[in-house]
């Protein structure tokens, strides 16, 4: 019986530094970019009205990931996380299991990265403001991930409560309201996509949104009519139009995959991201098994110097 070390959300954290998971998922979107990393668009097993379950598999250097992961946004109104799970790491030449994470510290940590990665690779020169909107659990780890790499922060959340104590805590601040927070140069929306924080005709010449929230069928952040007026990026096509933010301009006829460019093709120098500093950018990030497959790998690679948790399968 073999003992597989577990790493908890704490232990992910600690393992992994902002500036580590930026570099990693970075990699990993050039690796996949290349065809050496693959992976399957995520399942999502759905039918519970209150949330969802997705299975998200992915293979690369010499690894093997799996991703059981759920997501219940009423369950903090009931004391609990919206997002739990696990990540499975295994060797993938021979199958052994290499260790077990906490998939919402996991989770938390690609998406920051995916977004401060997004942001910095398609924002317009000598862009200033940066704006997270929604201090949730990712939220908040993507203001952390904003701040590791020195930019300063504007918060804001509906709970303004949250959107503080977040603020304390990284040396960021709270907007004066929504509207300013929606006004930065670079926006970061990562609320559950209940709701359209940019109506039509609302995106600024140059700005550039990053957006996580909508990784779902019936979520969006950003209306319709504005991924006609706006350059479009996504992480991987499969899984932007059929359940992220581009999903309902691919139903209403105006985005269509010739609209759409993987940042990873950006990353890996084959297209072009920005192309004048009066553009709109939009990033739609669903999330990627590569991402968490990056992240996972470069825990274990510190599994040494922590006193972790072993358990027995």
């Amino acid at each position: 019986m073999a003992a597989v070390p577990f790493f908890s959300g704490a232990d992910v954290e600690r393992a992994v530094s902002p500036q580590e998971a930026y570099d990693a998922v970075k990699a990993a979107f050039i690796a996949h970019a290349r065809g050496e990393w693959t992976m399957e668009p995520k399942l999502y097993v759905t039918g519970h009205p209150a949330g969802d379950f997705r299975a998200m598999p992915a293979v690369g250097d010499g690894h093997a990931l799996l991703k059981w992961v759920t997501s219940f946004p009423g369950n903090p109104a009931k004391g609990l996380p919206t997002v739990t799970g696990v990540v499975l790491l295994s060797d993938a030449e021979t199958g052994e299991m290499l260790a077990v994470l906490s998939a919402a510290a996991v989770t938390a940590l690609r998406t920051a990265a995916a977004a401060a990665i997004a942001a910095e690779t398609l924002c317009r020169p000598g862009s200033e403001s940066v704006a997270v909107i929604g201090c949730g659990v990712n939220g908040a780890e993507t203001a952390r991930m904003f701040r590791a790499l020195g930019s300063e922060v504007s918060l804001w959340d509906l709970d303004v409560t949250r959107a503080a104590a977040v603020a304390e805590q990284l040396g960021a601040h709270v907007a004066a309201s929504q509207a300013e927070a929606l006004a930065a140069d670079i926006v970061v929306t990562v609320t559950p996509g209940r709701e359209v924080l940019f109506p039509p005709g609302s995106l600024r010449g140059g700005q550039h949104v990053s957006m996580m929230g909508a990784d779902g069928p019936g979520k969006a952040e950003v209306a319709v009519a504005e991924l006609q007026r706006a350059d479009l990026f996504c992480d991987d096509w499969e899984q932007a139009s059929h359940g992220g933010e581009l999903a309902a301009g691919v139903v209403a006829g105006i985005v269509t995959r010739d609209r759409v460019t993987a940042l990873g093709r950006v990353l890996a120098g084959n297209a072009d991201g920005r192309r004048s500093a009066n553009d709109i950018t939009l990033f739609d990030s669903t999330g990627l098994a590569i991402q968490d497959l990056a992240i996972a790998k470069a825990a274990v690679a510190k599994a040494g110097d922590l006193d972790l948790q072993h358990l027995a399968l």
